[in-house]
Parts: C-alpha cells; structure tokens; sequence
C-alpha cells in the first residue's frame, strides 16, 4: 500500500486526516499491524516524529491500540468521536457544567485518597503539553487536537486519583465530549485561555490533601470558560 504524500502546512494534522482515510477505506484490517513509523515516515514523506505524533491521536480516538512492544493495531475503521459527534449535540455549556460537577467531586476525592503515582502523572501530563505550547502559553500553530490530548489526561488523572470506579467510568465515557468542547473553545478567540499554572495549582491542591481545596481549585479553573460561554449565548439571544 503506498501512502499520499502529506502536505507541508500543519504537518501532524495533515498526516492525522491522510491516516484516518486510509483507515476508513479499510487499507487495513481490524487486528492487523499497521506499518511501522519508519515505513510510514517514508511513504508520507515526513519525520517520524510527525508521524509518531499523528498515530498517538488516532490511538486516542480509538481507531488504533498500541502495544508495547509489539506494534500498533487497527481497533475500528470508524472514528469514534465521529459517531459521537453525529449523536450528541451537547453544547460547551452543557459540558462545561457537567464538566464542574464531575472533576469537583473528583478533585474533592483525590486530595482525600491520591497515591504518589497519581501526582506524577497528573504532572506528566502537564509536562507533555507543554510542548505543544507557543511562547504565550497557548496551544501552538496546527497543534490544538495534541495539545487538547494531554489536557484531557491531566483531567482524566485527576478523576482517576479519586479512586472511584464508578466516578473514572462516567468521566472516561463522557471525555470525547470534553475534548470535542475543548477543541472548540480553543479555537475560538472569543474563549479565555486556562494558563498552566491553574493546572499546577489544581495539582498542588490535591497534594495538600485539603478536600475544600482543591474542589474550588476545580471550580475555578473552569470558572472563566463558563462565564465567557454564558455571555456569549447572553448576546446571541
């Protein structure tokens, strides 16, 4: 199978659509090894890098599964947050509310019952993302869709250190919303950006093991995004 060769303008994001394409044309089986990065790195005529990049999206939209050690595999030729997105019809309001409630509750556990290992990976996550940051802190030109991706981690693992099996269920179903939501607030100027020391005031909170804390650290952080949401459907009225 020979691959298209991408594009040069937003690199990541072209090798994301020129994948998922050939995904959904069924190129590949369901359970079968796709390339590997040098191959596909050669085929598309970009780095591997730029290629590891756009497989790490596709992994999280649930069309492949990586294994350590053993590849990446097709899991669907369909693209989940496509269907989802045909489905629900939720507006950012609407997430960001349930959004607040549910990451609250799960700051509010998480300083109660974190483990080390949560921190660190709340940390992690931040980390990754910054790499995808311009020199103002903000998602870097052709680099939203990753920059949402580890975001959506850092939520996700705040959730997690609730230890609450039931709360991470509901929280990991209900994230393809958020990312969606997240997208589109990111891409819209008229959206106040969260800066990352937010983020690590959130994660210090939950390691002062203060349960008020870090719930309001929660609401906060979310706090300027729905207030802005709530002008703008004020104005559109």
């Amino acid at each position: 199978m020979t691959l298209r060769a991408a594009g040069r303008q937003s690199l990541v994001d072209t090798v994301v659509t020129e994948l998922r394409a050939q995904l959904t044309a069924g190129e590949w089986p369901v359970g079968e090894r796709i390339p590997t990065e040098h191959d596909l790195a050669e085929q598309l005529q970009v780095g591997r890098n730029t290629v590891r990049e756009a497989v790490r999206v596709l992994v999280h939209s649930g069309m492949l599964r990586s294994r350590q050690g053993e590849g990446t595999f097709v899991v669907s030729h369909t693209d989940p947050g496509e269907v989802v997105r045909g489905v629900r019809r939720a507006d950012v309001r609407d997430v960001l509310e349930l959004r607040i409630a549910l990451e609250a509750e799960g700051a509010r556990l998480a300083a109660l019952r974190h483990l080390p290992g949560d921190l660190d990976r709340m940390r992690a996550a931040l980390d990754a993302q910054a790499a995808f940051q311009d020199e103002e802190g903000l998602p870097a030109h052709g680099r939203v869709e990753l920059y949402a991706e580890h975001d959506i981690e850092f939520h996700i693992a705040v959730v997690d250190a609730a230890h609450n099996s039931a709360l991470s269920a509901t929280y990991g179903w209900f994230s393809t919303s958020v990312r969606e939501a997240l997208v589109a607030s990111l891409l819209d100027a008229r959206m106040p950006r969260i800066h990352a020391d937010d983020h690590y005031t959130l994660v210090d909170t939950i390691a002062s093991g203060d349960p008020e804390a870090a719930e309001r650290a929660a609401r906060e952080l979310l706090a300027k995004p729905k207030q802005a949401v709530d002008a703008l459907l004020t104005n559109e009225s």
